[in-house]
């Protein structure tokens, strides 16, 4: 243990802890904007400045660590007035669009700079001016309001193992680029996102498609129908103030309605189809030993970094569509005739905590009958901007229920948020199709928690299936090295593109660097949804009566020929680089 004084005030940390994190720990703020703790520590904004006594110059606190007897110092006038100069300099080269940005009350600069009082601007010399990068379906780059923190290169590099971007050219001329400054579509970024979540301004922000579904909501002649994934109900309310993993399903649904929506359906009934198909799937290639392991296909990042950078594993993906994608196409169809209505007619709206669904549901493999499964997708972020662009007092609403039929659904669905959860709830379909026998305790602990990549046998009656768990594309490359070289220990594979998996979608809430490093946002989530599937009453994919009746009316058996038109899609390779 070290010794120290932080403004007068003792503190005793572990040798090695930063002069930030020892601050941090004795209640004593340091401002910063570069720092994301465990991913980005390298000191580049210096606004973390603190002074040591009996050293020249100024400390940098994110990478400065504690030593025996050392005095510091975080608010002399010295160390005020130098932060003031590093905040002016950031500024002066800077978007001074606030009012209009996506991220006005939620940037870490804007924070700062009401913080320390800037008003005015000393700097006033020429300003870089770059094109903004919207091509993609998911993801819009704008480096007029980047302020060269790097920790979206950090994420992106060192987490996610990708390197879609990093830092180019030098001096003046110096901003976070792709591979020959080419727009994001057109590098091997997989669009999870995660790089937004590290953004702290607007320089990184979700295609936004509200103005899209304002628009189809006042046509009269389009049917619209919204569906809602199961981790927006755990976050959503995060954006009003609520606490971090409250469970604001009923208050979401009364905001949807509305909103003007004609009918409001749950995603989660789209996870238990996808259960019902993939554990089908599974249980027919263990029996012919036919491309095994095989991995889980409902993440759109996760494929499309299987489609780039390892297309040799792509008959490992499971042929299932993903939940919003199936839900969309039973849409379409069955519900369309059961209620005489054009299918051409109907909007879907997929409300996702994910950015790379918006790339996912324009794929020209996600149609039936030549129609898409899903015509737009928008964020828990965007579902809230909508909701005060309404004017509804979102706290204050009452709790209303899904519509039917797509409104019943089970805990297994419900999982599907959180990573282990599409695991889980495959296996308590898989265990009943291969034994034949009702599976008693539903829960398999093995395969939760939040360590990167879990491994776990599993026993279903007298066979054991070996299975295993990544989340993050870091973890996923393992997972991939070892079925790319043969030597995968494991039959069924989860692989979820986001560290903590949906429920830390790159279209959820952004938390700034602060609360990250404080507060454990992803346990909190998790925790809520666990907490959905326990209250569930029912809690197998298999038992959902509006799946049954659906299958028996409708689709036929799971796995066979109408379940593949509707609910199954195919996977090829795709080239990391479309600028040769």
């Amino acid at each position: 243990m070290v010794n120290l004084k932080i403004d007068d005030k003792k503190v005793c940390v572990p040798e090695g802890t930063t002069i930030l994190e020892a601050a941090r720990q004795a209640g004593i703020d340091i401002p910063t904007l570069c720092f994301l703790k465990d991913i980005n520590e390298v000191g580049d904004c210096r606004m973390c400045i603190v002074e040591v006594e009996g050293r020249r110059g100024f400390a940098t606190s994110c990478i400065q660590t504690v030593e025996e007897g050392m005095v510091v110092h975080t608010h002399t006038q010295n160390v005020l007035e130098a932060r003031h100069v590093i905040l002016d300099l950031i500024i002066s080269n800077h978007a001074k669009d606030c009012l209009t940005c996506t991220r006005s009350g939620n940037c870490e600069l804007q924070d700062l700079a009401i913080k320390f009082n800037v008003l005015d601007n000393e700097f006033t010399g020429e300003k870089s001016v770059h094109k903004i990068d919207d091509k993609s379906p998911s993801i819009v780059r704008d480096f007029n309001k980047c302020i060269l923190c790097r920790r979206c290169v950090a994420t992106c590099k060192n987490v996610q193992k990708i390197g879609a971007i990093d830092c180019i050219n030098r001096g003046f001329d110096s901003c976070i680029s792709t591979t020959y400054d080419h727009s994001l579509y057109d590098v091997d970024c997989t669009f999870c996102g995660q790089c937004i979540e590290s953004c702290p301004t607007g320089a990184l922000h979700e295609k936004e498609n509200i103005n899209d579904v304002w628009a189809k909501l006042k046509d009269p002649d389009t049917y619209v129908v919204v569906q809602t994934a199961p981790s927006i109900r755990v976050a959503l309310g995060e954006e009003f103030g609520m606490e971090i993993g409250t469970n604001v399903t009923g208050k979401m649904i009364s905001a949807l309605k509305s909103l003007g929506f004609d009918k409001v359906f749950d995603t989660n009934t789209g996870a238990d189809f996808t259960i019902m198909e993939e554990a089908t799937e599974l249980v027919k290639r263990l029996r012919n030993n036919d491309n095994l392991p095989m991995t889980t296909s409902c993440c759109p990042a996760w494929v499309k970094y299987t489609e780039m950078f390892y297309p040799e594993n792509i008959p490992h993906l499971s042929s299932c569509k993903s939940p919003h994608q199936m839900l969309g196409a039973i849409i379409k169809s069955y519900f369309a005739e059961k209620n005489h209505i054009d299918p051409s007619k109907i909007y879907v709206v997929s409300v996702m905590p994910c950015i790379a669904k918006k790339y996912e549901r324009k794929r020209e493999e996600m149609k039936v009958n030549g129609l898409y499964d899903v015509d737009a997708v928008i964020t828990t972020r965007e579902l809230a901007r909508m909701i005060k662009q309404a004017n509804i007092d979102f706290n204050m609403l009452e709790d209303d229920v899904f519509d039917n039929p797509m409104g019943e659904a089970t805990g297994a669905g419900a999982i599907f948020g959180t990573t282990g959860g599409v695991m889980e709830a495959a296996l308590r379909a898989a265990y009943e199709l291969m034994t034949g026998e009702e599976l008693k305790k539903v829960e398999f602990e093995q395969v939760r928690g939040e360590k990167g990549i879990k491994k776990a046998t599993v026993q279903i009656g007298d066979k054991e299936v070996r299975v295993a768990v990544a989340h993050g594309l870091g973890n996923a490359k393992k997972i991939m090295e070892e079925i790319k070289s043969g030597k995968a220990d494991f039959q069924f594979a989860e692989i979820m593109a986001c560290p903590g998996g949906c429920i830390m979608g790159g279209g959820q809430p952004i938390k700034n660097s602060k609360i990250r490093a404080s507060v454990d946002v992803r346990s909190k989530r998790a925790a809520a949804m666990y907490s959905i599937d326990e209250r569930s009453t029912i809690r197998k994919s298999q038992d959902n009566p509006i799946l049954k009746a659906i299958y028996k009316e409708y689709i036929g058996q799971p796995g066979e020929h109408r379940a593949h038109e509707l609910l199954h899609t195919h996977y090829e390779k795709k080239e990391k680089y479309n600028i040769f």
